[in-house]
């Protein structure tokens, strides 16, 4: 057997294996759902297939033979991504460790602070009921000092990772107000991430409880919740749900969202994979009543078609805008030792109705178009967004 630096299909197939099993799997998981599906297979019998042993053959004499020091971490991550590559699917994909680290952080949900956000040294938001709101901390409040030391010329990134990353309970923070030095003593708190954003719409003397879902992080279901009961004690006749511009996320998580609204033994989705067709139904006693209409375009994409779906198909939600992104698949990921992830289409999803979206989307009843005013014409840079869509979906609603 000829040696040298390439690989043939086979090998590049056979390196994905052995990539898991060298590297070690330390956790597998379905990214945007709860769903598993098992191959079943052991390593016993991945190690006594043929072409495997074939390539360990090959691993054995480039490691041994090769004429230059090999890489070998580099050398198998190339042929992950190689691998993701030929599959010849958009969402199989490699990730590196610090990709994986920031995909975590986005869908996590949640954060260790005291609440605030900070641009040029100025707290310009502050989260409600947070530790900082509590103690009286106000936008606009200059941050000199984390813990008796100066921060006045740090950045902006480096005062968060210093309040992030104490190991204390609590952090001691000196800010300036109108000229005036003030410290203050917070206690370090588990807080969301906001994955949503609220408010009431009034029009025609009616309220119109509004909701717009940034992303299907592992949080936005109970953010969505405490809304809604808010909403319920508002006497709102009715709803939008907004979900342009969202690409996704956890797709259990648009499935809790979805529980929120359906009743009982209504269907979310189903899967489809190369075995069998799965559904889902919900399973809680929690459910809406309102009249809704949920807004989506082009870039609303994945677990936000999901729960789109699902309030339209089971719940008579109506959608409003543009059709969507249509991606109709579901991954499953692999994380490996070095805390890279490798992450590939494992199934189809299915709406209630039994249609797959997939490079479709879903198609609105009432489509509405935003007006673009370009900065530049020919290259297309917006300068603004005029937003038709919410508006003429107020309209709807008051009429």
């Amino acid at each position: 057997m000829n040696k040298g630096k390439g690989f043939n299909l086979i090998s590049t197939i056979i390196i994905i294996l052995v990539t898991a099993i060298v590297s070690g799997i330390t956790t597998g998981v379905i990214m945007y759902n709860g769903y598993r599906q098992s191959t079943g297979l052991t390593y016993g019998e991945i190690l006594n297939d043929p072409a495997l042993n074939e390539f360990l053959e090959v691993y054995a004499s480039i490691l041994d033979d090769y004429y230059e020091d090999i890489d070998k971490t580099a050398m198998l991550e190339e042929a992950v991504a190689a691998m993701m590559n030929y599959l010849g699917d958009n969402y199989t994909t490699y990730l590196s460790e610090e990709e994986t680290e920031s995909l975590a952080e986005k869908l996590a949900g949640e954060y260790k602070g005291i609440g605030v956000s900070i641009q040029n040294n100025t707290i310009i938001k502050v989260t409600k009921d947070s530790p900082a709101e509590k103690a009286g901390i106000l936008a606009g409040d200059v941050i000199l000092k984390i813990n008796g030391e100066d921060v006045s010329n740090y950045t902006d990134s480096k005062i968060a990772s210093m309040i992030k990353n104490t190991n204390a309970e609590s952090v001691k923070i000196v800010v300036s107000r109108n000229n005036e030095e003030l410290s203050f003593e917070l206690k370090m708190s588990k807080l969301y991430v906001p994955a949503i954003a609220s408010e009431v719409i009034e029009a025609n003397n009616k309220k119109v409880g509004y909701i717009y879902i940034s992303t299907f992080s592992n949080t936005v279901a109970a953010q969505v919740e405490e809304q809604l009961k808010e909403f319920n004690n508002l006497d709102i006749s009715s709803l939008i749900i907004d979900v342009r511009d969202n690409s996704g996320g956890y797709l259990n998580a648009a499935s809790d969202v979805a529980s929120l609204f359906l009743k009982k033994g209504a269907t979310i989705y189903s899967l489809e994979d190369k075995n069998e067709t799965e559904t889902f139904v919900d399973e809680t006693d929690a459910f809406q009543e309102y009249k809704t209409l949920v807004l989506i375009n082009k870039n609303s994409a994945s677990a936000s078609e999901i729960l789109a779906a699902a309030l339209h198909d089971s719940y008579g939600a109506q959608l409003l805008g543009e059709n969507s992104y249509g991606k109709g698949k579901v991954q499953q990921t692999v994380t490996l030792k070095d805390g890279s992830m490798v992450k590939y289409t494992s199934a189809k999803w299915l709406t209630p109705a039994g249609k797959c979206i997939d490079e479709i989307g879903l198609i609105p009843e009432y489509q509405i178009e935003n007006e673009y005013i370009y900065e530049d014409e020919e290259q297309k840079i917006i300068k603004e967004i005029i937003d038709k869509q919410l508006p003429k979906a107020v309209e709807l609603l008051t009429e």
